[in-house]
């Protein structure tokens, strides 16, 4: 642990943030990735919170190896099953969307971070990934003209959806202190006084989005939140109860699990500008 904690450490100090380099602007969370024990088993879960599965990616044989869920016509939840034993269950990585990625990739090379090349993705969008703190993948996308994303905008937007928005994700690491550096400094992440759950280490994205991620100790922390915004959370109560999904209320917010233990935060969703529902 002490070692991944000073390679982490080295990765925020070894690149130090370029001063004439513009702050690199995002549209907003894009995806969050989940590699699930059962595909099947979680594939129902979100379907009785009102998702409808919008597409899936299967390999030469037609097993699955990716569904997607869709919040809405810009958010989506991705389920992978596991490939091969011993494979660990859970957060796998968060996705962010630009207008503009090569533009974006440009402004993280001129700040002296490692992005890859450009790509077109299996879905047809144009992508890069980038390791983050604790050797973490982050993605990054640009919805095309054409792709499976973009064909689907106006479609699978059940009307029974639990929640119409993703607004904040909330990832576990090993060095808090270190995350927070990384994605301040070098990411241009806006620092919150507070995540949605009550944590301390949240950042806004940087741009006019008004989503969120957060930092949460591993060792009190070990699975990752994912915050969905709902328009009243007594409406979004009863909506729970009645497909008989359990929660707990804790203050403004209803707090439930996925079939994996990954937490699920229902919260009052921020204005937010520009998310096509």
């Amino acid at each position: 642990m002490a070692l991944l904690c000073m390679a982490t450490a080295a990765l925020v100090s070894a690149q130090p943030q370029s001063k004439g380099a513009a702050a690199p602007r995002l549209a907003g969370i894009a995806h969050v990735a989940i590699r699930v024990q059962d595909l099947q088993i979680s594939r129902a879960f979100y379907k009785k919170l009102g998702y409808e599965e919008a597409f899936a990616l299967n390999n030469k044989g037609g097993a699955p190896t990716e569904a997607f869920f869709k919040v809405n016509n810009r958010q989506f939840i991705e389920l992978y099953p596991p490939h091969k034993a011993g494979e660990p269950i859970g957060f796998l990585h968060v996705c962010f969307e630009s207008k503009d990625l090569n533009a974006l990739h440009d402004a993280y090379v001129a700040r002296g971070l490692s992005p890859t090349a450009v790509r077109k993705a299996g879905a047809g969008n144009l992508l890069f990934t980038m390791r983050g703190p604790e050797n973490q993948n982050i993605e990054y996308t640009e919805y095309m003209p054409g792709s499976k994303h973009t064909l689907d905008r106006g479609k699978h937007l059940g009307p029974d959806r639990i929640a119409e928005s993703m607004v904040e994700v909330g990832i576990p690491m090993a060095n808090v202190a270190a995350a927070d550096v990384f994605y301040k400094d070098q990411m241009s992440f806006v620092p919150l006084r507070r995540g949605f759950d009550g944590g301390t280490n949240a950042f806004r994205l940087p741009g006019s989005s008004v989503e969120e991620i957060e930092i949460l100790p591993q060792a009190s922390q070990p699975k990752f939140h994912l915050v969905l915004g709902v328009a009243g959370v007594s409406a979004a109560a009863k909506q729970l109860s009645s497909r008989g999904i359990p929660y707990r209320q804790e203050g403004m917010t209803l707090v439930l699990h996925d079939p994996d233990g990954n937490v699920i935060v229902l919260a009052h969703a921020p204005e937010q500008k520009g998310a096509g529902q």
